[in-house]
């Protein structure tokens, strides 16, 4: 199914506070609690049932699951027990790491875990079997409802679970994320970044480890100070080293959470340490600082509670921070607010949305490798008018967000290769062309472009108008985008996307030509041949005309004109109104007609005789018509092939249809003037 446009006008950011239901009822947590309650029955999920299709979408499960409720698993079950911790998070047998580690990191903030996991709900008296969480989405908020049937084998939980056996909080809010994205097996595999937003609303920010800035360790510790989500992870150069174990006990191709980070006072010396949590909840780092190593037996005792150290098997641990450095490769930070990590002083920032849509054949151009089509891409004009506090230049993020892939995976859809370029504004407004991105280099662009749901970066430009164009890497790849742009002053953003004008010339009116010209007496003789002797044409014989000419006409694609088409050109030139055509006004349409085709063949950039899709926006601007995204993806879907091209008889009927509603519209206009006249001057 094509993605259908969205426009990409500025929206403010959302508040967790005005949560969407999204169960297919229409009813909310409560309201379907209650309703249980009322009936003496258990909820059960029909938009996320206990069967297969809610497990795997690409397989069978492996072994026979059985679906059971908490309390038929134990016979106590708790929601939280002794408060939602980071030992509560244990993998299964599910390849979500990357979800687990960010959960882990969810636990340190309780304003934030209390958010998403809302905690006066549990086990007792009131119980109905539902569960709710909270999770945000390209700008909204989501109130996810979920049943509390769980994939158990053996009578013990498959998935996520806590250390404890009979507290079920992280279990069902596995279950909740796997709901928002379609199933369980739409989370194998992903990004810490990508969870820790969801479960924020935050902005992500990466850091190679191998090249970090040379405040990496303050931008780390102030990261924890102000509850900000932490990741780390280790690169693997093959998919088959996935889950490999290093000599010293780490995991290639993982996902941790980072949980602390300190210094300790060692023989005489400041030690800087940081903590690292697999969610596994076992296979620990074994090199110094680790659970056993000698290095805490010359740390005070004191010392050591402070930093919560304890020889457990739990997944957790210590190690010095330059070997952390060596060791492993990629940390994300997921900022409640974007407050700068460089510095001490907090800023309040302004943020605003930009939902869009890249679609195939109208805005889908890929990247400036990709000149011919980069420039249809959706534009964001950025007006940066205040300098930061003290600074001569103007502080932004920009993060772009692909839109829903993971809910695609059961369509065998993956993350798209995404990124965006800025521009300085040439002053003009309007969606710029081909040749602007021809003859100017950009100002700024991403770091790369990656197949992860969020590409962001943070910029110092100077005050000024710039243009943001958002892509994919490849053209013709189609997917809904956010785009969110946070800055340290108000930065105002506008959608270039064009308004709808009609500029076209007077119509011509018939009139006798003093000699006739060696085309027009050969088309008068065609004219004489088919009309007779009334020297008029019906739709028939003009479909029998036009076809004939346009099949001898050079350089272009031509199939065939259908009849439709030939009584709408002659709806569009009878002056007279008895549904046939003169010779005169024949002659008047073939001048529009030679105007159209010399238009086409000016857009036919290849000369293969169709015009690219993309191109569509520059010639019908070039016939008179400005058209916005909508309207132009409509009508590239309406007749453009599966190769992005139009042939001549599909331009001519776009034309025809086009020309034939301005003229409806104008006359419309016309009389609701009068209308306004009529009244005001009563």
């Amino acid at each position: 199914m094509p993605y259908l446009y969205q426009d990409s006008k500025p929206r403010p950011a959302a508040h967790p506070g005005g949560a969407r239901a999204t169960h297919s009822s229409g009813k909310g947590y409560e309201e379907l609690k209650r309703e249980c309650l009322r009936r003496g029955v258990l909820f059960e999920d029909c938009d996320f049932p206990a069967c297969n299709s809610s497990l795997f979408f690409s397989e069978n499960p492996p072994i026979p699951f059985v679906w059971k409720r908490p309390g038929d698993i134990v016979k106590d079950p708790k929601f939280i027990l002794g408060g939602a911790t980071r030992t509560d998070i244990c993998q299964g047998d599910l390849g979500d790491c990357w979800l687990l580690a960010a959960i882990a990191s969810l636990t340190l903030n309780e304003k934030t875990l209390a958010r998403v996991v809302p905690l006066d709900q549990n086990f007792g008296p009131d119980y109905a079997g539902i569960f709710h969480f909270q999770f945000w989405q390209h700008n909204e908020w989501l109130d996810v409802v979920i049943d509390d049937r769980l994939p158990t084998f053996k009578g013990r939980l498959v998935f996520l679970h806590s250390a404890e056996l009979n507290e079920f909080w992280s279990a069902l809010l596995e279950k909740a994320y796997a709901k928002l994205n379609g199933s369980y097996e739409s989370l194998k595999g992903g990004s810490t970044i990508e969870a820790m937003e969801d479960f924020t609303g935050g902005i992500g920010e990466m850091y190679d480890v191998k090249a970090p800035p040379d405040n990496f360790y303050e931008i780390l510790e102030k990261a924890l100070k102000r509850c900000s989500m932490v990741g780390c992870s280790i690169d693997t150069s093959s998919a088959a080293e996935s889950e490999d174990r290093t000599p010293f006990g780490l995991v290639k191709g993982h996902a941790y959470s980072v949980t602390g980070i300190e210094e300790v006072s060692y023989r005489g010396q400041q030690v800087k340490l940081i903590r690292i949590r697999n969610p596994w909840g076992q296979v620990e780092w074994n090199g110094p600082w680790s659970d056993n190593s000698p290095e805490w037996r010359s740390v005070s005792p004191s010392e050591q509670r402070r930093l919560s150290q304890a020889a457990r098997d739990d997944g957790e641990f210590w190690m010095k921070f330059e070997d952390f450095k060596v060791h492993f490769d990629k940390v994300e930070i997921c900022n409640l607010t974007p407050d700068a990590l460089e510095d001490s002083t907090a800023h309040k920032w302004e943020v605003t949305i930009h939902q869009g849509s890249w679609v195939r054949g109208a805005t889908a151009g890929g990247c400036r490798n990709f000149l011919e089509t980069f420039w249809t891409n959706p534009q964001i004009k950025l007006h940066l008018t205040e300098k930061d506090d003290g600074q001569d230049d103007c502080t932004f993020i920009a993060a772009l967000m692909q839109k829903g892939r993971r809910k695609l995976k059961k369509l065998g859809a993956e993350m798209l290769t995404i990124g965006y370029s800025i521009y300085e504004s040439p002053g003009r407004d309007g969606h710029l062309g081909k040749d602007f991105f021809r003859y100017h280099p950009s100002k700024a662009r991403s770091k790369t472009y990656i197949n992860l749901r969020e590409v962001s970066h943070r910029f110092k430009l100077p005050p000024g108008d710039y243009i943001l164009i958002p892509t994919t890497f490849e053209p013709h790849q189609e997917a809904d985008f956010c785009l969110r742009i946070f800055s340290e002053k108000k930065a105002i953003t506008e959608d270039l996307d064009e308004s709808v004008a009609i500029d076209l010339p007077e119509p011509l009116h018939p009139t006798p030509s003093p000699q006739e010209t060696e085309e027009e007496k050969q088309f008068r003789a065609l004219f004489e041949q088919i009309s007779g002797k009334d020297m008029e044409i019906s739709a028939e014989e003009l479909e029998y005309v036009l076809n004939a000419v346009l099949k001898k006409t050079k350089n272009i694609k031509f199939k065939n004109l259908s009849l439709i088409s030939c009584r709408n050109i002659i709806s569009l030139m009878d002056t007279s109104g008895n549904g046939k055509l003169e010779f005169s006004e024949f002659k008047v349409f073939w001048e529009k007609m030679k105007k159209w085709i010399s238009i086409f063949l000016q857009f036919d950039f290849d000369k293969s005789g169709s015009m690219s899709s993309y191109e569509l926006r520059g010639a019908l601007k070039a016939a008179g018509y400005q058209l916005n995204n909508y309207l132009l993806q409509l009508i590239v879907l309406r007749y453009s092939d599966e190769q992005f091209q139009i042939e001549f008889d599909d331009f001519l009927n776009c034309l025809i249809r086009l020309e034939n509603a301005s003229r409806v519209f104008q006359a419309l206009s016309v009389k609701n003037k009068e209308f306004i006249n009529l009244n005001i001057g009563e």
